[in-house]
């Protein structure tokens, strides 16, 4: 439907709330005192009994009280957390109540879980009149404001159908500088931008914030089809019970960056997914499958997982939930996002060792719910010192466990998962990866569906592309050799000629060359029967790329194009290469060849009495040499791991490194890796992946995947 007035969307809209779980008694041009006083009388309502308010109603003052508080808190990062706390204290004046006067009390505001029930309710405002913040300044009037329990905690802006839905974002952004949403609005944690054929919806970034567009979400439906008429919008993201569980349960206060997020749709449909499958599990079965959930890299699966566990503790239908990390490194990294998420009463449990996480899991003690701790860690729980024994497992067995997997296409294929359910075999496992093990790319006769169960919830790289979510890829093929020379030495070999002139000179060896030159196409396929069918590059020898001329040219690239792939040096790289070999002859004809690029190489460390095992012992020698002369560090052999996690920190400009774009001779140009640091890691920091090796299925997406952070990027596959 069209609307070429914005008035009459308006009330159109107005009357489909009313049918979506909002009150029928619009509230029209309230001042803020107005929106004061309608609040006093809510809170009196629902806190009138003897042990809060006495029967006798909030003064004046004491509404005042409250509105200092909400100043003080100031943003909206805050105020989520005063919301969601469900009470709030004043100090009665009040001398009609006798029981209290002069003491303080506790005023229960808003609780999450009374959700279209117990004592919510659900106004809706229009015209709000906002007071300008300077007497020059015009007062504003807003559109639509939504009240839950009388707290103003949705800003809706409209438009009509001939005006882009950026203009009301535009609007809200324009209030926001002028300062309209201070005092009582303060509180208002989601705004919408809305025209009848397009809808965006974002946080409050605050008065301190900065509005950014690439956190303006469209809504989506369980199948990621996006839903831009305003009457789905009306019926799904602003309708009762949404509106109530987007505030209460898909709002994300992160403390590590200070900024209040909301949840794009298809975390909501996980995070929902994954809490609906733990409340109706059969505690009593073992080996229970929980399922998994497809969400492609960059798109937000550490707060997936972090909200699905919030909300199985929230609901009391687990004892405890488990994060399970497959490094420990990234354990460490997920410990310090979930601690940003989490909510002020909330605690998120560290294991330093393997006594403590066994203390943690036999703990009856609320604080000790949520744990993150590494898959290694957890499977060596029976065989190191301070592990389990027989007593610890039946108190473990005992107890509603959920394990969140991360990262379930790697490690979770191996043998520490199956020591892990073994031991917990009353557990349910529920895992998120953004390239699962399907049939086609099995592992030891498993896939992602059986080791976890059905997929819960998909969000795939197609998915996350178009909805720009994450960054498209943008590869390019670098011929080290001429497509011509190759089909020529591919034909002489199938022929069995040594020269052209034997091929052509022999009939049957002449019909052979031919089709190998003209026919044959230059990538396999496969046909219309599922056949593959073979090109050209897979009658090719892989010694045909690991000899020098292949080698130079691919050094050749890399040296001639850096300084542009790079964006001036701003940029950092990474090669991957087939072999630990590979790896350090690169590493030094690179740093023959332009020996000003700052690289290193990263690789397993391990020395083993396998050949060439003193060629692999030098290379790692001279590189980590060369690392500690570069960077002025110390590092060794033994302390191997130390120096991956410098690499990595300097990589993603994070501790100690995290300003590192200002010293750029302490930035690493180019990382040389053979397969670690191309899953799990990201980083804005990386543009450009190098690839000189043969890679399907999850791993090429993976390693593709570490570049999709950055704007400016490209893949060089050689």
């Amino acid at each position: 439907m069209t609307f070429t007035k914005e008035s009459e969307f308006e009330e159109a809209l107005l009357l489909a709330l009313t049918k979506k779980g909002w009150e029928d008694e619009v509230i029209k041009n309230p001042t803020e005192a107005d929106l004061l006083k309608n609040w006093a009388n809510i809170l009196f309502e629902n806190n009138r009994d003897i042990d809060r308010l006495n029967n006798a109603p909030l003064t004046e003052g004491e509404m005042q009280q409250i509105v200092e508080q909400i100043t003080a808190l100031r943003t909206p990062l805050k105020l989520n957390g005063f919301i969601n706390g469900k009470t709030v204290a004043i100090k009665r004046d009040n001398p009609d109540d006798k029981l209290h006067f002069g003491k303080e009390i506790s005023l229960k505001i808003y609780d999450r879980h009374e959700i279209a029930a117990g004592q919510s309710r659900y106004q809706i405002v229009q015209q709000p009149r906002f007071k300008s913040k300077s007497k020059i300044l015009n007062d504003r009037r807003g559109d639509i404001l939504l009240l839950i329990n009388g707290m103003p905690l949705i800003h809706i802006e409209l438009k009509n159908s001939n005006v882009a839905v950026s203009q009301a974002a535009y609007q809200i952004e324009n209030y926001s500088r002028s300062g309209v949403f201070t005092g009582l609005f303060s509180l208002v944690q989601v705004f919408v931008a809305m025209q009848p054929e397009e809808t965006v919806y974002f946080a409050n970034p605050g008065p301190d914030g900065k509005f950014n567009k690439d956190f303006y979400f469209h809504w989506a439906d369980f199948n990621n089809e996006p839903k831009n008429n305003w009457n789905d919008i009306v019926s799904s993201l602003i309708s009762i019970p949404m509106a109530h569980q987007l505030i209460g349960f898909y709002t994300v206060p992160d403390d590590s960056d200070g900024v209040l997020k909301v949840m794009r749709s298809y975390q909501y449909f996980a995070a929902n997914a994954i809490s609906d499958k733990v409340a109706k599990t059969d505690w009593k079965s073992k080996h229970a499958l929980g399922g998994f959930i497809w969400h492609t890299t960059g798109s937000g699966k550490t707060m997936t997982s972090f909200k699905s566990a919030q909300l199985i503790a929230n609901s009391k239908d687990a004892d405890k939930v488990i994060f399970l990390m497959d490094r420990i490194e990234l354990g460490t990294q997920s410990l310090k996002e979930y601690r940003g998420f989490s909510d002020e009463k909330e605690e998120i449990q560290a294991t330093e060792n393997t006594s403590v996480l066994v203390t943690k899991l036999k703990s009856n003690d609320p604080a000790n719910t949520l744990i993150v701790t590494s898959i290694q860690k957890m499977s060596n729980i029976n065989d190191e010192e301070g592990g389990l024994n027989a007593h610890d497992i039946e108190i473990m067995n005992s107890k509603r466990i959920v394990f969140i997997v991360d990262e379930a296409h790697r490690s979770t294929f191996g043998d520490m998962l199956i020591d892990i359910k073994n031991t917990f075999s009353s557990a349910i496992f529920f895992g998120f990866t953004g390239t699962p093990i399907l049939e086609e790319n099995e592992k030891k006769l498993n896939t992602t569906a059986t080791v976890f169960g059905d997929e819960l919830h998909r969000y795939s790289i197609a998915d996350g592309i178009r909805d720009k979510n994450v960054l498209g890829f943008d590869p390019y093929k670098i011929l080290t050799y001429k497509d011509l020379d190759l089909r020529r030495a591919v034909a002489l070999e199938q022929a069995r000629a040594a020269d052209e002139e034997e091929a052509l000179s022999d009939p049957k060896k002449k019909v052979i060359f031919n089709k190998f030159m003209k026919l044959v196409k230059m990538a396999g396929h496969i046909d219309s029967n599922d056949k593959n069918i073979k090109g050209i590059e897979d009658y090719i020898a892989t010694a045909q790329y690991q000899n020098d001329i292949h080698k130079e040219k691919v050094v050749e690239d890399i040296t001639e194009n850096w300084f542009r792939l790079s964006d001036a040096n701003k940029f950092h790289g990474i090669f991957a290469t087939s072999s630990i070999n590979e790896a350090i002859d690169y590493y030094r004809l690179i740093k023959r060849v332009k020996p000003a690029l700052k690289i290193t190489a990263l690789f397993d460390p391990n020395i083993d009495n396998n050949e060439g095992a003193e060629y692999k012992e030098d290379g790692l020698v001279e590189i980590i040499e060369d690392y500690n002369a570069q960077y002025k560090q110390d590092f060794t052999l033994a302390t191997h791991a130390k120096f991956k996690k410098d690499i990595a920190a300097r990589l993603a400009h994070k501790a100690p490194h995290q300003r590192i774009e200002k010293t750029p001779e302490a930035q690493i140009d180019l990382l040389i890796v053979v397969n670690q640091m191309l899953t799990g890691f990201d980083s804005k920091w990386i543009n450009t992946l190098y690839l000189d090796k043969l890679m399907e299925y999850e791993n090429i997406i993976q390693a593709f995947s570490r570049t999709i952070c950055c704007d400016l990027f490209a893949m060089q596959l050689f």
